[in-house]
C-alpha cells in the first residue's frame, strides 16, 4: 500500500496520530498483544458480531469471526471484532422487531465512533440482518455481509421437518389430539439439530437471500448451511474482500442502488420469501436515500413466478436449496427480469456472478419455464380498510380463499384473542374473517409475529386448514395461511382498521389487489367519534421513544429521526 493510501485511511486519524492522542489510541490497544506494525497504515476492518447465547441462530459466530479475521490478516488488514446488540427472534420479548431500530442504532454508532476503514457484518437471526445493514448504511463505509447460514434439515419419524414451519403444524396437531405430548417433545429436539438459523424459507433465510440479491455478499453464500465447511471458507474470502474494498473505496451506498433494491424484490418473489422483507427493505432504502415504496413490491414482485419449492410454500428446506445450486440458479433463471446495472461487493453484477450456475435438482428449484406458481410474489392490497395498504404472501395462501367474503370476528388485542379463540360459544366458522387489532408498530408495541392467528379449535376439528385472517401485525416467515398483514394505518393510531366491529362484512380479492369493508363512510365516521385509543402503559425508556417516533409499516417502521445517514466523520477527539 502506498504512502498516499496509508494517509487516506480513516483509521489513521486514530492510529496514525502523534503525541498524547496517538499514544492513547495505540497504547491501550497494545494490552491485547498487538505489535506496533499493526497500527502503521494497515486497513482496519471491523467485524460486527451478533453472537449471543440468547440468539441461538447466531451461536456459532465466534468461530465464523475467526475465519473472517484469517482472511483480513492474509490480505494485509488489521481485524478488530466488536459486539452489538443481538436479537434472538425465538427468545426476546415482546418481539424482536421492537428492538430492530435500537440494534441498528448500536451498529451505526459503533461503526462511526471507532477507527474502521471497512466492516464485515455477521448476520443470521431475522432482525440481526436488517439492523446491521441499516446501521452500516447510515455510516457508508465499505461493507460486506457474511450470513451465518441455516440449520441442517430436521429429521422426525422418517421425514424432514422445518424449523418454524412445523411448529405451527405440530401445535395444531397437539391441540386436536393428532400428536401426543411425548411426540411433541421428541420433535422439539429433532427440529433444531445443528447450529444455524431456521431451515425453511422463513425470515432469516429470506434476509440472507436478500443480502446476496442486493449484492452485499460474495456469490452463493446465502444458502450454505451453518455447519458446512464452505461457509467458513467464504467467511475467510469475505475478510480478504473487505480489505480490497477499502483500496477500491467501494462503499455500501455504491452497492445499494435503486437497481439492487428492484432485484431484491424480484428475487424474493422467486424464492417465496417472507413478507417481513418489505419492512426491512423499505427501512434500508430510506437509510441510503433510495426512493422505495410499498407499491414497488407489488409493481416489481407480484408477477414474478415462484421457482423455489421450500417450506412454508413448498416441501423442501434450505439445505436442499443449497445442494440444488442455491441462489445463483434462481438469478440465472430470471436474469432477463433483473437489472444488470447494479454491482455487488466483488464489482460484478449478480447476473454476471450467476451466469455459470447449474441446477442440480429441478424438484427444488424449478425452471422459469415450469414454475411452481406463475405469479407467486407478495401482493399489496388496498381499500377502505387499509388505505395505505396491506400485504399477503400468495405462495403461502390458499387459492380458494384469495377471493372471499365473510363476516368479521374481531379480537381487539392479542390477550382478547387468546381468551376467546377456543371458546366453544364463539360465533365463528370457516367462512368468517378473523380480525386482530392493536398489533402494529405502535400498538403492541413492536409489531409481533401474530398475524397468522391459530384458528379456533372447533374449526380445526372440522378438518379446515385455513381461514382468512387480517392483522396490523406481522407473520413469521416460516408460517403459512391466507393472512393479510401489515395493515396500514394501524389500529393504534386510529386507522379505519380500528373501527371494524363483529359482524361487519369484509371482502377480499387478491388478484384485483383489493380489500373492502362493507360499512358506509357515514357509519365509519360515527364510529370514529366513539373510538378511544388504548393506553399502552409505556412512559419511559426506549419503548416510549419508539412509540412516539416509529413510522407505520407502509414506510418500513423505522424511527423517524433515523431516516437518512450521517456518514462516517467524527469531528471531535475523545481526550
Amino acid at each position: 500500500m502506498s504512502d498516499d493510501q496509508k494517509t487516506s485511511l480513516r483509521s489513521q486519524d486514530w492510529f496514525g496520530k502523534g503525541g498524547k492522542d496517538g499514544m492513547i489510541y495505540r497504547s491501550w490497544m497494545k494490552n491485547q498483544g498487538y505489535p506496533s506494525h499493526q497500527f502503521k497504515g494497515k486497513p482496519v476492518i471491523g467485524i460486527c458480531n451478533t453472537w449471543s447465547e440468547t440468539t441461538p441462530c447466531n451461536g456459532h459466530f465466534r468461530e465464523i469471526a475467526q475465519f473472517v479475521k484469517n482472511g483480513v490478516y492474509e490480505a494485509g488488514g488489521f481485524p478488530l471484532e466488536f459486539p452489538v446488540m443481538s436479537l434472538g427472534e425465538t427468545i426476546i420479548r415482546p418481539t424482536a422487531m421492537l428492538y430492530r431500530n435500537l440494534a441498528a442504532m448500536t451498529v451505526e454508532e459503533s461503526i462511526r465512533g471507532n477507527p474502521f476503514d471497512a466492516v464485515v457484518l455477521l448476520t443470521g437471526c431475522d432482525k440481526t440482518t436488517p439492523s446491521l445493514v441499516m446501521g452500516a448504511a447510515s455510516v457508508d463505509l465499505p461493507t460486506i455481509v457474511v450470513p451465518g447460514g441455516p440449520m441442517l434439515n430436521g429429521r422426525f419419524q422418517g421425514g424432514i421437518i422445518g424449523s418454524g414451519t412445523h411448529v405451527w403444524r405440530f401445535a395444531d396437531d397437539l391441540r386436536t389430539g393428532k400428536m401426543t405430548a411425548e411426540e411433541f417433545d421428541e420433535a422439539e429436539s429433532c427440529m433444531s439439530r445443528s447450529a444455524g438459523h431456521c431451515s425453511t424459507m422463513g425470515t432469516a433465510s429470506t434476509m440472507a437471500v436478500m443480502t446476496e440479491a442486493l449484492g452485499l455478499t460474495l456469490p452463493g453464500i446465502s444458502a450454505i448451511p451453518a455447519v458446512d465447511s464452505r461457509k467458513k471458507m467464504l467467511a475467510h474470502m469475505s475478510g480478504i474482500r473487505a480489505v480490497e474494498m477499502v483500496k477500491e473505496n467501494l462503499t455500501i451506498s455504491k452497492v445499494l442502488t435503486p437497481g439492487a433494491f428492484e432485484n431484491a424484490i424480484k428475487i424474493n418473489a422467486a424464492v417465496g420469501g417472507s413478507t417481513n422483507l418489505i419492512l426491512h427493505l423499505l427501512a434500508i432504502a430510506k437509510r441510503v436515500g433510495v426512493d422505495l415504496s410499498l407499491d414497488d413490491f407489488d409493481k416489481f414482485g407480484s408477477s414474478i413466478p415462484l421457482l423455489v419449492n421450500l417450506m412454508p410454500s413448498g416441501k423442501y428446506l434450505m439445505e436442499d436449496f443449497y445442494y440444488a445450486g442455491g441462489l445463483p440458479v434462481v438469478i440465472r433463471e430470471i436474469a432477463d427480469k433483473l437489472r444488470n446495472d447494479a454491482i455487488s461487493v466483488n464489482t460484478k453484477t449478480i447476473v454476471e456472478n450467476s451466469k455459470n450456475a447449474r441446477n442440480w435438482n429441478e424438484e427444488v428449484i424449478t425452471p422459469a419455464s415450469k414454475p411452481l406458481i406463475e405469479e407467486g410474489g407478495i401482493t399489496v392490497v388496498k381499500g377502505n380498510l387499509c388505505p395505505d395498504g396491506a400485504v399477503i404472501k400468495v405462495s403461502a395462501a390458499s387459492e380458494h380463499l384469495l377471493k372471499h367474503k365473510g363476516k368479521a370476528v374481531v379480537f381487539e388485542t392479542i390477550e382478547d384473542y387468546h381468551a376467546r379463540v377456543d371458546d366453544p360459544d364463539l360465533d365463528i366458522d370457516e367462512n368468517s374473517v378473523m380480525v386482530l387489532k392493536n398489533c402494529g408498530p405502535k400498538g403492541y408495541p413492536g409489531m409481533p409475529e401474530v398475524g397468522n392467528m391459530a384458528m379456533p379449535k372447533k374449526v380445526i376439528d372440522k378438518g379446515v386448514t385455513d381461514m382468512v385472517r387480517i392483522s396490523d401485525g406481522r407473520m413469521s416467515g416460516t408460517a403459512y395461511g391466507t393472512c393479510f398483514l401489515h395493515v396500514s394505518p394501524e389500529s393504534a393510531v386510529g386507522g379505519p382498521f380500528a373501527l371494524i366491529q363483529n359482524g361487519d362484512i369484509i371482502e377480499t380479492d387478491v388478484r384485483a389487489k383489493k380489500i373492502h369493508l362493507h360499512v358506509s363512510d357515514e357509519e365509519l365516521a360515527e364510529r370514529r367519534k366513539a373510538w378511544v385509543p388504548l393506553d399502552l402503559g409505556y412512559n419511559r425508556g426506549y419503548t416510549k421513544m419508539y412509540i412516539e417516533t416509529v413510522n407505520q409499516a407502509s414506510e418500513g417502521a423505522d424511527l423517524d429521526f433515523l431516516i437518512g445517514h450521517s456518514g462516517s466523520e467524527v469531528k471531535r477527539e475523545s481526550h
